[in-house]
């Protein structure tokens, strides 16, 4: 019989999974290219979830590759299902039960973008299902599910991303190359917001006019959540409970921090503290609208010390302008998904004297004295800054952030390497920081970090 790549993959699985289990604080290069797929074929990919996120997920996997094919659906609410028909074919397979696609020899992938409290299970069983997985943010909705998924990942050799797809843009790549490059000096702050002002981007999505028990499955809805009478709201404004989501540090923050520890290399804050409160959407919801979280990022190989400030704010009738600063001793790169603009600006060596300064309280005599000191330490040539640069970078047109971060998803798998821009050691640094941000709000709490073992620092 000819060999196909089933069959090849089917036969390099222990060798990879006996590789995989070393220690995950060990490298773990050396199971890349064990797994390769033919050129030639097509990867099959399934959608678990197919919610908002579910079918931009799906429609930006299919435009990232023409060598990927979509052919599977699950989705808990019936009127989902059939509109992954209507949509996309009515070939492609649908199911409530997500367990029939993992259980399927045909699918290569599949996309995780369920409600935040079933990431880590869905995950850990397609991984040992032997699927590629990816996950949507944040990758788990409890610190204490990281470590797990991690470890399920390394022992199973597949390709695993998370989805934080802003990473993926022009933008961020421009401001990856400018920070590495020194063009801001050493970093020591960085601002970041992600404000909105209208209903439905507070999540209040609309409902369709036949959710009952019998069009959506409630108790698996639930999994490991606290029991709940079936409740219309709680399954299609999940965002909105902590039982099934993780507020707008899930939703935002992570974005936020995502982006940061793309351009800076960071493993993460040792410090959080939190502030905010429920301000305008009260109905019935239990997680903040507005939110400022502070977080303080230790000194390290590769960056200086410096601190972090995030916000959102669900009512703001103000000015938006939803963007990152990072800002250094020589300047600032202020960056969106679309655009980035660098402002560099160096201090003269000369401290400078007179204007509003000591200076004019000295004596006559004093000010003379002082003055030929300055002169002779400060020659003029160190009194003048250098002129103040800006450089703006705007995004090609055709750059489409969500297929770039797909389409590395799928070069990936088909090459069986697990070096994704965004794996779960990546994924979960970045969610372990949103969800002390949520730890520190509803506690009142700073929370300590241990962002090289990735662990809660009991103070």
């Amino acid at each position: 019989m000819k060999p196909n790549r089933r069959n090849f993959i089917k036969n390099v699985t222990a060798a990879s999974a006996l590789l995989a289990t070393e220690s995950f604080a060990k490298p773990f290069h050396i199971i890349k290219d064990l797994k390769k797929i033919s050129p030639n074929d097509k990867i099959r990919f399934a959608t678990i979830g197919m919610g908002i996120q579910g079918n931009s997920d799906t429609k930006a996997a299919l435009r990232s590759s023409k060598d990927v094919e979509f052919v599977a659906a699950a989705d808990l609410y019936d009127g989902r299902l059939t509109r992954v028909k209507e949509v996309y074919g009515k070939d492609i397979f649908t199911t409530r039960d997500y367990r029939q696609i993992l259980e399927r020899k045909d699918i290569d992938a599949v996309l995780v973008v369920t409600p935040d409290h079933w990431h880590d299970h869905i995950t850990k069983a397609a991984l040992q299902a032997g699927k590629n997985v990816y996950c949507e943010k944040p990758m788990v909705h409890h610190i204490n599910e990281g470590l797990s998924v991690i470890d399920a990942w390394k022992k199973s050799g597949k390709t695993m991303q998370v989805g934080s797809q802003r990473i993926s843009s022009a933008s961020f790549k421009e401001a990856k190359r400018l920070f590495q490059a020194g063009e801001i000096g050493e970093i020591n702050y960085v601002e970041s917001n992600n404000d909105r002002f209208n209903s439905i981007g507070a999540w209040n999505y609309s409902i369709p006019t036949d959710a009952s028990p019998s069009t959506v499955d409630w108790d698996t809805y639930l999994g490991d959540a606290p029991k709940h009478a079936f409740d219309a709201k709680r399954f299609f404004r999940w965002r909105n409970y902590q039982d099934y989501g993780t507020g707008v540090g899930g939703d935002l923050f992570v974005h936020l921090i995502t982006g940061v520890h793309f351009v800076t290399n960071s493993l993460g804050p040792e410090r959080v503290m939190s502030s905010g409160e429920l301000s305008y959407w009260k109905d019935g919801r239990d997680v903040p609208d507005v939110l400022v979280s502070i977080l303080d990022y230790p000194k390290t190989d590769i960056h200086a010390n410096f601190q972090m400030v995030l916000r959102v704010n669900f009512a703001n009738a103000g000015a938006i302008a939803n963007n990152t600063r990072i800002i250094g001793t020589e300047g600032q790169i202020e960056f969106t998904e679309n655009n980035l603009v660098l402002t560099k600006k160096k201090l003269p060596k000369a401290p400078g004297m007179g204007g509003y300064d000591s200076f004019n309280t000295f004596s006559e005599e004093q000010q003379k004295e002082f003055k030929k000191q300055y002169d002779a330490q400060y020659p003029e040539d160190t009194r003048k800054a250098e002129p103040v640069k800006e450089v703006r970078f705007e995004a090609p047109k055709e750059d489409d952030a969500h297929a770039n971060h797909f389409r590395d998803f799928f070069e990936n798998v088909k090459k069986g390497s697990v070096g994704t821009v965004e794996d779960p050691v990546f994924g979960f640094r970045a969610a372990a920081p949103v969800l002390a941000c949520n730890e520190s709000y509803f506690s009142k709490k700073i929370v300590h970090w241990d962002p090289v073992a990735m662990k809660m620092k009991k103070k």
